[in-house]
């Protein structure tokens, strides 16, 4: 039989061509899914005859993958319930209780349950009295951390990378924090951990790693992750998929996406077209 006649075709083994009754339970390939095998040795003899097609195949995935628009990580505020702007000026992280709180209802006034202001500074969703002193912020924090809390997680890699509140800079367990809280889902560790390797920051300098945390972090949804793999594309040349990746930044609201595509219009490497849509929705 001539297996070139089984290529792409998923009810037999491309290599051998028997069917799934003949062999048992095929299994496709795990990285393009375009073709299924009866045994690895199968799969490993067709592998000189299919290796062309599945790097093209596995790339055109990864590409539809990395480009589909993400779900923003940015929750709602747990009090107006209207989105977190991108901004990290515009939220708050309270580590008595975990919320994140935009800046307007951190700055709102506090009410008791009976209608009253309080006068006392309380955290405005659980109501505890604001921290004493650094010391106090800390102990809530070191309680977020055993709670598995991301963003304490996150910000514990902070301190270890910038050597402050009380912690020695070591950029190695900075890493270690960085990569947990990504773990835990947290889409903006992953961009430190992309800016380390760009700028050589504890660890040597590695464009191909920089660009795969960047590449994490964009597909959960930062968009400071994504607009630096813009940047990266468009410094090589890839102007293209640098608009692409830019216009997703710029449609989470990253102002920064927005001025870069403008030089781009003012180059000629994007449109008029272009610009206009991506201003538009970063109005939006």
């Amino acid at each position: 039989m001539n297996t070139a006649d089984n290529d792409n075709d998923m009810s037999a083994c491309a290599n051998c061509g028997k069917s799934e009754e003949e062999s048992g339970k095929l299994k496709a390939c795990t990285a393009c899914k375009m073709v299924k095998y009866c045994n690895r040795d199968c799969q490993i003899a067709h592998r000189p005859q299919h290796k062309k097609e599945c790097r093209k195949r596995t790339k055109e995935l990864h590409d539809e993958e990395l480009f589909k628009e993400p779900q923003s990580q940015h929750e709602d505020c747990q009090i107006c319930f209207l989105q977190l702007p991108t901004l990290i000026s515009g939220w708050k992280y309270q580590a008595c209780c975990g919320k994140v709180i935009c800046s307007g209802c951190i700055c709102a006034p506090v009410y008791d349950n009976h209608g009253n202001e309080v006068a006392e500074e309380k955290c405005p969703y659980c109501r505890t009295p604001h921290p004493e002193s650094d010391k106090e912020a800390m102990e809530r924090e070191k309680k977020r951390l055993e709670a598995s809390d991301p963003i304490a997680v996150q910000n514990l890699g902070n301190y270890f990378f910038h050597g402050r509140n009380g912690y020695p800079q070591d950029y190695t367990k900075a890493l270690e924090q960085w990569h947990l809280a990504g773990e835990l889902g947290y889409a903006r560790a992953y961009c430190n951990i992309g800016y380390a390797y760009q700028n050589g920051e504890g660890v040597e300098v590695d464009k191909k790693k920089a660009n795969h945390y960047f590449e994490l972090g964009a597909l959960a949804g930062d968009e400071g992750a994504r607009h630096n793999l813009g940047i990266m594309e468009g410094s090589a040349g890839n102007m293209e998929r640098a608009l692409k990746h830019l216009t997703i930044a710029v449609q989470g609201g990253y102002s920064e996406s927005l001025d870069v595509i403008q030089e781009l219009y003012s180059d000629g490497y994007a449109t008029k077209e272009d610009y206009t849509k991506a201003l538009r929705a970063y109005q939006e």
